[in-house]
């Protein structure tokens, strides 16, 4: 089954970098036909124009946004008609990439791929998981598995792992590449900090790189056929034959400004950020005084600004952990 198309499931958690991974690789896809699948946790989709806007000469042949919940979750409803109808196309794309939600478990997708409907004619040739190296070096969503299973030995009421903690350890076991992103805004030790840590959460023989700009040469090309190999893969909840959802996970859309200037606009999204369980804050907000709006990309204690001609404001999508408060957040917001 040589001739099915290959495609690539992007994935990695909330502001790890998967979309500028992306957006590097459709720039440099040396005239691949690739096609791209965006998925979104909320009511707002915005990566996929993040990646459409990048200018004419880097669009992809076809962007397809997903935002009826996470694509891990509704692989039947929403994902498998998506891609029958990529596979409709003539031409037909050479490779298809998805970029799952940083909420998004990759392997229930991985697994559709072995549906009827679309088996004979893709493969998954490779789960390529994108990390923050400033995260994973301090240990934010790596937790230590052997002080872990001692603490469960010796407490049997200690509850499971965060969430997010499991999240970042799904997705490293599914990897066949893992991309540690940001490594510029570290220090060298803290990049093999990250890549130790890395490693010793991934499968055996995992690759591993670091930096947002892989060519599409280490991305691509893999071939992997992950839908046929996932013994090793398994999530936590497949591990402990539980039923897979997202109710710790929340998302709201805010009708956000117009903000008096950029610093205005800085306080107060840190202030969101600051609200407890706010995990992450993207989206596009109206600045006086400025043509366009500004685009809006927060994580953890990082805010990043900038401005993209034409583009038009959506409003800000604030995802987190439940209980999240709403009300705060609009709050913070008003000022």
């Amino acid at each position: 089954m040589t001739d099915r198309i290959p495609a690539t499931v992007v994935t990695g958690f909330l502001g790890a970098g998967k979309t500028t991974l992306i957006r590097n690789l459709i720039v440099n896809a040396k005239g691949r036909r690739i096609a791209v699948i965006v998925n979104e946790f909320g009511d707002m989709g915005f990566d996929a124009s993040l990646i459409a806007d990048c200018d004419d000469d880097c669009r992809p042949d076809h962007i397809v946004e997903l935002t009826n919940g996470c694509i891990c979750c509704t692989v039947a409803d929403e994902f498998l008609p998506t891609m029958e109808a990529l596979l409709r196309r003539d031409p037909a794309p050479d490779h298809i990439v998805i970029e799952t939600s940083g909420l998004a478990l990759p392997q229930p997708l991985v697994r559709a791929f072995s549906w009827p409907a679309v088996a004979h004619r893709v493969t998954v040739d490779g789960v390529v998981t994108v990390v923050d190296a400033e995260a994973v070096a301090a240990g934010r969503f790596a937790p230590d598995p052997v002080a872990t299973r001692a603490q469960l030995a010796a407490d049997p009421a200690v509850a499971h792992d965060d969430p997010v903690e499991e999240l970042f350890e799904d997705q490293l076991r599914c990897a066949d590449l893992v991309v540690i992103s940001k490594t510029d805004l570290v220090s060298p030790a803290a990049a093999s900090e990250a890549e130790r840590i890395v490693r010793s959460q991934a499968r055996a023989g995992t690759g591993v790189v670091r930096g947002n700009a892989a060519p599409a040469d280490v991305l691509l090309g893999i071939a992997a056929s992950a839908e046929d190999d996932m013994k090793g893969r398994e999530s936590h909840h497949e591990l402990e034959g539980e039923a897979h959802d997202h109710d710790e996970f929340v998302s709201y859309v805010f009708a956000a400004g117009p903000f008096a200037s950029l610093d205005t606009l800085r306080a107060r999204v840190g202030a969101v950020l600051a609200t407890p369980n706010v995990l992450r804050a993207k989206g596009r907000v109206p600045v006086m005084g400025r043509a366009a709006p500004a685009t809006v990309q927060a994580v953890g204690p990082r805010l990043d600004v900038s401005f993209v001609p034409g583009a038009e404001p959506g409003g800000l999508v604030v995802i987190g952990l439940r209980p999240l408060d709403h009300a705060a957040i609009a709050a913070a917001l008003a000022g």
